[in-house]
């Protein structure tokens, strides 16, 4: 039985034994023998008439799903891998042995066969990053994912920061310079090209290196790379210092209008956006008569009492104005 099929191109040139592909919405033409209609059968990826069987083209490129399911207990599962990610040190293109000592049947392996896996596995291991560039860069970029994951940044602030990482090596800034502290620098400047509220103090607890060398190296990047970075808008900090501390929507609204205020006489130039939404959030707390002390602020902001003290002064005289 001939199945029903998209019609043939008008300004498509076809002719017996044609093995280019053929435009995938081809319009109604003739066949030329029998002056018939002419159909194209999707199942065999062929443009053959329907009357006298003439093969008017073939290998015809497939549009369809990469899946096929004939029930509706099986899932549609693609036949591609994973997509590429900058994430890893090799894109996530190499091949991976995984490490459940079982055979295809879900049964236990034998002990040889264990040691001989676990020999693969170290050599498959050892063949991924055969170079001292490819074995920075599977360090770098696995020090990026377990920061980003340890302060709870999007996939793509992480996917960022590492693209950061790629073109600091490759324009040769590391000598002289840790790892660790490079790495720590990347994720904290996508950060804050996503206006993601994290500050440099979040990245300092959960980095191997101290926080000075962090800035330190941040600078170094952003000079170097020519990275355009805006300064942090202290307001961002707000929602989360707010629900951290358990204070209501009134003084969060407050808080915004402190800063809102210190922004439009540019008080803000030159200070911790951090501070400023500190000092923020214990102003806006006394104003609306929530009990909050300085040291609870501190302790949830990472920015000591005095610091707190004075911005908090500094907000409301501004405010007063």
């Amino acid at each position: 039985m001939n199945q029903q099929a998209r019609p043939l191109d008008q300004h498509t040139e076809t002719s017996l034994g044609d093995q280019q592909a053929v435009d995938p919405q081809p319009n109604s033409r003739t066949c030329p023998e029998c002056q018939t209609n002419v159909s194209a059968s999707d199942n065999e990826g062929e443009i053959v008439c329907d009357e006298c069987g003439l093969v008017l083209g073939e290998n015809r490129i497939d549009r369809g799903p990469e899946w096929r399911s004939f029930s509706s207990d099986e899932q549609n599962e693609s036949r591609v891998g994973a997509p590429v990610t900058r994430q890893l040190h090799d894109k996530g293109l190499s091949s991976v042995i995984g490490y459940r000592d079982v055979d295809a049947g879900g049964n236990p392996l034998s002990t040889a066969q264990r040691r001989k896996m676990q020999r693969l596995r170290t050599w498959d291991e050892r063949f991924r990053a055969k170079s001292d560039h490819e074995r920075n860069l599977k360090q770098a970029l696995g020090e990026i994912s377990r920061m980003g994951a340890a302060v709870d940044v999007p996939d793509d602030v992480v996917e960022t920061a590492s693209v950061l990482y790629r073109r600091a090596l490759e324009a040769d800034l590391l000598p002289g310079r840790s790892i660790e502290g490079i790495a720590t620098a990347c994720l904290y400047a996508a950060a804050r090209r996503a206006n993601i509220p994290r500050s440099l103090d979040d990245f300092a607890e959960v980095s191997r290196v101290e926080r000075r060398r962090i800035q330190r190296a941040y600078r170094y990047l952003a000079s170097e790379l020519r990275l355009e970075i805006a300064p942090t808008d202290p307001v961002q900090f707000l929602p989360r210092f707010v629900s951290a501390l358990k204070l209501s929507t009134e003084t969060e609204h407050l808080g915004r209008e402190l800063l809102e205020s210190a922004k439009r006489q540019n008080a803000h130039s030159g200070k911790s956006p951090v501070a400023l939404a500190a000092g923020a959030v214990y102003a806006a707390a006394g104003l609306t008569n929530e009990s909050i002390t300085q040291e609870t602020v501190a302790n949830v902001t990472n920015v000591s009492p005095v610091t707190i003290r004075n911005r908090y002064q500094e907000l409301l005289e501004l405010y007063s104005k």
